[in-house]
Protein backbone atom coordinates (compact mmCIF):
# COMPACT_ATOMS: atom_id res chain seq x y z
CA UNK A 1 0.00 0.00 0.00
CA UNK A 2 1.51 3.12 -0.94
CA UNK A 3 2.92 5.91 2.04
CA UNK A 4 3.73 9.60 1.41
CA UNK A 5 4.90 12.28 3.14
CA UNK A 6 3.96 15.64 3.10
CA UNK A 7 4.27 19.11 4.07
CA UNK A 8 1.52 21.94 3.90
CA UNK A 9 0.47 25.65 5.06
CA UNK A 10 -3.50 25.86 5.66
CA UNK A 11 -4.62 29.56 5.32
CA UNK A 12 -8.59 30.90 5.13
CA UNK A 13 -8.70 32.51 2.19
CA UNK A 14 -7.69 31.79 -1.38
CA UNK A 15 -6.19 35.30 -2.03
CA UNK A 16 -3.84 34.46 0.73
CA UNK A 17 -2.99 31.10 -0.25
CA UNK A 18 -2.20 32.63 -3.88
CA UNK A 19 0.09 35.38 -2.33
CA UNK A 20 2.18 32.40 -0.18
CA UNK A 21 2.47 30.98 -3.31
CA UNK A 22 4.26 33.72 -5.33
CA UNK A 23 6.31 33.66 -2.30
CA UNK A 24 7.56 30.34 -2.73
CA UNK A 25 8.11 31.10 -6.11
CA UNK A 26 10.50 33.54 -5.27
CA UNK A 27 12.40 31.34 -3.03
CA UNK A 28 11.08 31.90 0.46
CA UNK A 29 11.21 29.12 2.45
CA UNK A 30 8.64 27.03 2.74
CA UNK A 31 8.65 25.90 6.51
CA UNK A 32 9.53 29.36 7.61
CA UNK A 33 6.12 30.55 5.77
CA UNK A 34 4.43 27.49 7.45
CA UNK A 35 5.62 28.48 10.98
CA UNK A 36 4.10 32.40 10.08
CA UNK A 37 1.35 31.72 8.50
CA UNK A 38 -0.70 27.87 8.69
CA UNK A 39 -3.58 27.76 10.58
CA UNK A 40 -3.17 23.87 11.22
CA UNK A 41 -1.31 22.76 14.10
CA UNK A 42 1.40 21.37 11.87
CA UNK A 43 2.66 24.64 11.34
CA UNK A 44 5.07 24.76 14.28
CA UNK A 45 7.13 21.94 12.53
CA UNK A 46 7.16 24.01 9.45
CA UNK A 47 3.99 21.94 7.92
CA UNK A 48 5.32 18.75 8.19
CA UNK A 49 2.36 16.24 8.40
CA UNK A 50 4.78 12.62 8.77
CA UNK A 51 4.21 10.23 7.04
CA UNK A 52 0.24 8.83 6.12
CA UNK A 53 -1.56 6.23 3.54
CA UNK A 54 -4.54 6.96 0.80
CA UNK A 55 -7.60 7.78 3.15
CA UNK A 56 -6.42 9.43 6.08
CA UNK A 57 -6.44 12.88 4.75
CA UNK A 58 -9.26 14.38 3.28
CA UNK A 59 -9.62 13.41 -0.37
CA UNK A 60 -8.96 16.69 -2.13
CA UNK A 61 -5.33 16.33 -0.56
CA UNK A 62 -4.61 12.70 -1.13
CA UNK A 63 -5.73 13.56 -4.88
CA UNK A 64 -2.61 15.62 -4.66
CA UNK A 65 -0.51 13.78 -2.52
CA UNK A 66 -0.87 10.16 -4.36
CA UNK A 67 -1.37 11.65 -7.52
CA UNK A 68 0.67 14.73 -8.61
CA UNK A 69 4.45 14.99 -9.07
CA UNK A 70 6.18 15.70 -5.95
CA UNK A 71 8.14 18.29 -4.68
CA UNK A 72 6.47 20.56 -6.69
CA UNK A 73 3.82 23.57 -4.44
CA UNK A 74 0.35 22.38 -5.67
CA UNK A 75 -2.67 24.69 -4.60
CA UNK A 76 -4.53 26.29 -3.41
CA UNK A 77 -6.40 23.58 -3.18
CA UNK A 78 -10.04 24.19 -1.10
CA UNK A 79 -11.49 21.55 1.83
CA UNK A 80 -13.52 22.12 4.79
CA UNK A 81 -10.43 23.43 6.77
CA UNK A 82 -9.56 25.96 3.90
CA UNK A 83 -6.83 26.62 1.33
CA UNK A 84 -3.40 24.74 1.35
CA UNK A 85 -0.75 24.90 -0.57
CA UNK A 86 0.74 21.22 -0.53
CA UNK A 87 4.46 19.70 -0.89
CA UNK A 88 4.56 16.24 -1.18
CA UNK A 89 8.22 15.23 0.39
CA UNK A 90 8.29 11.33 -0.76
CA UNK A 91 5.56 8.82 -2.09
CA UNK A 92 6.02 4.97 -2.13
CA UNK A 93 3.99 3.64 -4.49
Amino acid sequence: MAIASARHILVKTKAEAEKLKQQLAKGEDFGVLAKKHSQCPSGKKGGDLGEFRPGQMVKAFDNVVFKKPVLEIHGPIKTQFGFHLIQTIYRDD
